[in-house]
């Protein structure tokens, strides 16, 4: 017996790699040119991708200009105080000149976050699969979100002015997440095209998959005659 089993392992290893070059072809086939190549690495075997895109870079880079703007119109507020500074005493100086590099902490969150939106912008992207939402960014490095459609709580389209001259919009999806004083936590997909068009297919993939885990295709009738039942309260 462990003859025969020494003698069919060439055999076994061989289905082995058939099976795993098998999978790597069902998954290749569902990747794009345009799939960062991070995303071959979290997508599971059997996972297709529907939908994937990526921000418009004017509008994204757009929405860090209000506290870009905040952080300028305080300094320029803190401008008058800081020429008063340069001809006060020297002790009184040393002190004054930290202060008011901590005072102009709006201003340089500001500078900091428009930096930041240009280094994010190039790792950010979007995939829609027959499982979930991806959401791909990062600052440093790689950083991967993902939203089960089962946990989607909330689904909305925003397109705000800017956005709507380049004919784009952002998807907000709430988990079921909220922060400190209990308001829902949104994550985003920023900037992208036909926005109402992707919010339609996250929504349909959505209804389906819940509906699908809630009562399978196969205990379903051919036909639904709809609802017609009536309610009659007692008394």
């Amino acid at each position: 017996m462990i003859a025969n089993i020494c003698s069919d392992l060439p055999r076994l290893r061989g289905n082995i790699r058939l099976i795993s070059l098998t999978e790597r072809l069902i998954l290749n086939a569902s990747i794009s040119m345009n799939t960062p190549d991070q995303m071959s690495h979290i997508l599971d075997a059997d996972e297709k991708i529907l939908w994937e895109g990526g921000p418009t870079f004017i509008p994204f880079i757009v929405n860090g200009l209000p506290l870009l703007a905040f952080g300028i119109l305080w300094g320029i507020m803190d401008y008058a105080f800081i020429r008063n500074t340069a001809a006060a005493p020297g002790s009184m100086a040393a002190f004054l000149i930290p202060f008011f590099v901590l005072h102009l902490a709006p201003l340089w969150i500001g500078i900091f976050n428009m930096i930041k939106l240009f280094l994010v912008f190039n790792n950010t992207h979007y995939s829609i699969t027959n499982k979930r939402v991806i959401l791909r960014s990062g600052f440093w490095g790689i950083d991967f979100k993902s939203a089960d459609y089962d946990k989607i709580m909330d689904l909305r389209v925003d397109v705000n002015p800017i956005e709507n001259m380049f004919g784009v919009g952002s998807i907000r999806i709430n988990t079921g997440l909220t922060g400190n004083k209990g308001t829902p936590v949104y994550d985003s997909l920023t900037a992208i095209t036909n926005p109402y068009e992707v919010f339609k297919k996250i929504k349909t993939v959505s209804v389906n998959i819940k509906t699908d885990w809630n009562y399978p295709n196969k205990l379903r009738p051919s036909e639904n005659p709809g609802y017609q039942t009536e309610y009659k309260p007692k008394g």
